[in-house]
C-alpha cells in the first residue's frame, strides 16, 4: 500500500556509500512497498566508506519531493538539508572508514563465493572471510548455497599457504520427532591474524515444524570482525491453525582500526491467507556520527495496511536530527502523518508535523506545522495510490522456499501423536550486541 502524495516530509543529504550506511531503506517517504527481491552477497574487495554529509543549520528548511506509483524507490529516497534562511554552514566529513579488507580477488565466480572452494591437494574449504554488506535485507534460500553433509564427519587439514580448516557434520534426536541436521566448518590463517567459522541446519519435528539456518562469523588479518545468522521457519500458528513461513536475518560488523561498526535486525512474516508484517531495526556508528533506524509494514489480508518509519541522527558535537511517519490505510481511505526535527549543538530544536487525511473520492485534507511560525490546512484533489497487498507475499515466499518445504522428518511410529506445543525449538544462541539500538 501506498499514498501519492505532494505532501510535506523531509530528506537528509547522509549518503555513506559501499560498505556500512550507503542506504536507507528501500522504501519512498510515501511508503511505498519494500523491494521485492534484495540479495545477500559478500564483498571480496576493499570495502569502505566514502565520506558521510550532513549540512546542518538553526533554520533547516525539509524538501519532499513527491513520488509517482512505479518510480524507482531509490531515486525517490533522497535525504538532504535545503537551508534557504541562514548563509551559516557545517560540513561534517568522515573517510574513509571501514576497510575490511579480504585477500580474495575481486572476479570470483557465484559458486565459488557461496560454496566452499578446495586446493588442489585438499578437500576442505578455504577461507571465506568476507564481512555480510550492510542493509541488504533477508536473502532467499537459494543465495545460501546450503548443502549439508550426510552422515557424522569430522575431519580437518592444511592448505598449502598454511592455513588450517575443520568441517564437522551431525544428525542430533529428541523428543516429540525432533531432528536437526547440521554441518559446520571453518578455518584459520597461518598466523591466527584472521579467522571464519559457519554453521549450517536443518530442523524439523512431527508437528510439522520445519526450520533451515546459517551462522557465520569471522575475523581477518585487520581487526575486523562480524557476525550474521539467516533463518527461514515454517509451522501451523497456533490460534489460526493456518500455515505460516517466518523469515530472519541479523547481521552486525565492527572495524579494527576505527570506531566505527553496525547492526541491523530483519524479519517477515506470512501465513496462507495474505496476513503480512515485515519489519527491521538497524543501528551504525562512523566515528563521531551515529544513526539509527526502524520502519514497519503489517497486511492484515483483509484490505487493512498499516506503515511507519523512524530514523534519527547524531553527532558527538551534539547535532541531532530525524524523521518519522506513519500512514493507515482501508479501502483507500486512511490517514497520514509524520515529524521532521533537527537540534542545534546549543540545544535550539526546529520542527515540522504534517499530517493528510485521504478520504477514498479524491479529496485529501492536508494540514500542518513547524516550530517557525508557519502552518497550513488545505483540501485538495489528489489521486491515491493504494496498494492492499504487498507485492512479495504468500505465494512469493511459498516459491522461495523450496528447501525449506522439503524437509524430511523423521517417520512418525503408528499411534504416536505430537506434542502440538508450536516453534518449542530453542533459538539459537546470539552474540552480545556490541553495537545495540537506542
Amino acid at each position: 500500500m501506498a499514498a501519492s502524495s505532494r505532501g510535506f516530509a523531509t530528506q537528509f543529504d547522509f549518503r555513506l556509500r559501499r560498505f556500512a550506511f550507503h542506504n536507507p531503506p528501500h522504501r519512498s517517504n510515501n511508503g511505498l512497498e519494500l523491494r521485492k527481491r534484495r540479495r545477500l552477497s559478500f564483498e571480496a574487495d576493499r570495502v569502505g566508506v566514502s565520506r558521510v554529509g550532513c549540512c546542518c543549520s538553526d533554520s533547516v528548511v525539509p524538501i519532499r519531493r513527491a513520488t509517482r506509483p512505479g518510480k524507482s524507490v531509490e531515486k525517490a529516497e533522497e535525504w538532504r538539508f535545503d537551508l534557504k534562511k541562514s548563509p551559516r554552514r557545517v560540513r561534517i566529513q568522515a573517510s574513509p572508514a571501514l576497510p575490511f579488507a579480504s585477500p580474495q580477488s575481486r572476479f570470483v565466480s557465484k559458486q565459488e563465493k557461496y560454496y566452499p572452494r578446495c586446493t588442489p591437494r585438499s578437500s576442505g574449504p578455504q577461507s571465506r572471510d568476507s564481512p555480510p554488506k550492510r542493509d541488504t535485507g533477508i536473502a532467499n534460500e537459494k543465495d545460501w548455497g546450503i548443502s549439508l553433509l550426510n552422515g557424522n564427519v569430522n575431519e580437518s587439514g592444511t592448505n598449502e599457504d598454511g592455513s588450517t580448516w575443520y568441517r564437522e557434520s551431525g544428525d542430533d534426536l529428541g523428543e516429540n520427532g525432533f531432528r536437526c541436521r547440521w554441518t559446520r566448518m571453518g578455518g584459520r590463517s597461518h598466523d591466527g591474524s584472521s579467522e571464519w567459522k559457519e554453521t549450517w541446519w536443518e530442523k524439523s519435528d512431527w508437528t510439522g515444524y520445519k526450520e533451515l539456518g546459517v551462522e557465520k562469523s569471522g575475523r581477518n588479518a585487520e581487526g575486523d570482525s562480524w557476525w550474521e545468522t539467516w533463518q527461514e521457519v515454517l509451522h501451523q500458528d497456533e490460534w489460526s491453525n493456518l500455515a505460516r513461513i517466518e523469515r530472519s536475518a541479523q547481521k552486525q560488523a565492527k572495524s579494527g582500526s576505527e570506531n566505527a561498526g553496525w547492526y541491523e535486525k530483519w524479519w517477515e512474516k506470512y501465513d496462507a491467507k495474505g496476513w503480512t508484517e515485515k519489519g527491521a531495526h538497524k543501528y551504525g556508528r562512523l566515528n563521531e556520527q551515529s544513526w539509527w533506524e526502524k520502519w514497519g509494514e503489517h497486511y492484515d489480508g483483509r484490505g487493512s495496511v498499516l506503515k511507519w518509519t523512524d530514523k534519527w541522527a547524531e553527532t558527538e558535537l551534539g547535532t541531532k536530527w530525524g524523521d518519522k511517519w506513519e500512514e493507515k490505510f482501508f479501502a483507500g481511505i486512511g490517514s497520514r502523518q509524520g515529524e521532521t526535527w533537527h537540534v542545534s549543538p546549543s540545544g535550539e530544536r526546529w520542527s515540522r508535523t504534517w499530517g493528510e487525511e485521504h478520504f477514498g473520492n479524491g479529496k485529501v485534507h492536508k494540514y500542518g506545522k513547524s516550530t517557525t511560525g508557519e502552518s497550513w490546512d488545505i483540501v485538495v484533489d489528489e489521486e491515491t495510490y493504494y496498494e492492499a497487498e504487498p507485492h512479495y507475499g504468500w505465494a512469493d515466499v511459498v516459491g522461495d522456499s523450496s528447501q525449506l518445504l522439503s524437509i524430511q522428518p523423521r517417520e512418525r511410529p503408528p499411534g504416536v501423536y505430537p506434542n502440538l506445543e508450536f516453534g518449542s525449538t530453542p533459538p539459537i544462541e546470539e552474540p552480545p550486541e556490541e553495537f545495540p539500538p537506542q
